[in-house]
């Protein structure tokens, strides 16, 4: 591995401790507005501090990032389909990687959808995406998708997609958690990072972010388990406390609920002042 990818890949999984805490927020590139990502910008200010990088998409990040704020970037770079398309599956890359070279981007994330209509398609793009990263010393990131026809998050079918993104050359995975974790973390030889999934009550969220730790996971990239949550920084924090500092589920969750009673600072005043003056 040569240095500028190993660098890269330091920034978003801390060398350290292995573990990384990643904030999604490219669900607009299929979803459109999603409930509490109506204005990214807004959305994503006060978490910036938390998180040690930033899954998002090319136009999120122009329009909604402070460029003058350090946080490593992780670019999906995949596309192509919306929720009401006919087949979630049918993507490919939509953005350079010249693009993502001039957007400082930190890493590469694209979708692929094992046993999906286009599953062939989608791997191919995979092996040429990390040809034309690794050319420039940028990981990729390989997330397993699940469509709408794929509906299975059990052990055998996330093995099967963690590790063939891992024989295609990706750098790290991103995966649902599932029972028997630990053998897909096992079976995959690159690092495992969990998705958030579908919005859960907090002390449940945290409950899977711990879960998944345990089982060898990297680390998280959540988004509606954080950004939807009524007090979204308690909740990274708690995250963060469980992935960084190896808190468990009840002092997590203390803490969460300590953040959620403290007088909240302004914060919602200072961001729609901040937004005007851009």
């Amino acid at each position: 591995m040569d240095w500028g990818l190993k660098n890269r890949l330091a920034r978003i999984i801390n060398p350290i401790n292995g573990r990384a805490v990643m904030l999604a927020v490219d669900h607009g590139y299929f979803l459109g507005p999603t409930e509490s990502l109506e204005v990214p910008r807004q959305t994503v200010m006060p978490l910036l501090k938390y998180c040690d990088s930033l899954m998002l998409t090319r136009g999120v990040l122009r329009t909604s990032v402070d460029a003058n704020f350090p946080v490593p970037i992780v670019l999906r770079v995949s596309g192509g389909s919306s929720i009401i398309g006919e087949d979630l599956s049918n993507e490919k890359i939509t953005t350079s990687v010249k693009e993502a070279i001039r957007l400082n981007a930190s890493a590469l994330a694209m979708s692929i959808f094992v046993g999906a209509k286009y599953e062939h398609n989608s791997l191919v793009n995979l092996g040429n995406l990390v040809n034309d990263a690794e050319e420039f010393g940028i990981p990729v990131l390989a997330v397993t998708a699940v469509g709408k026809e794929l509906k299975k998050r059990d052990t055998r079918y996330l093995s099967l997609s963690c590790r063939i993104a891992a024989e295609f050359g990706a750098h790290m995975v991103k995966t649902y958690y599932c029972e028997n974790f630990e053998k897909v973390v096992n079976t995959c030889p690159v690092p495992v990072i969990i998705a958030g999934g579908p919005k859960l009550e907090e002390r449940q969220a945290l409950e899977l972010t711990y879960n998944a730790i345990k089982s060898g996971a990297s680390g998280v990239d959540m988004g509606r388990n954080i950004w939807q949550s009524k007090y979204p920084v308690p909740m990274i924090r708690a995250v963060r406390a469980i992935v960084h500092e190896n808190s468990n589920v009840a002092k997590a969750y203390d803490l969460f609920k300590k953040l959620c009673d403290e007088k909240p600072i302004k914060t919602k005043k200072l961001i729609r002042q901040k937004i005007q003056t851009k």
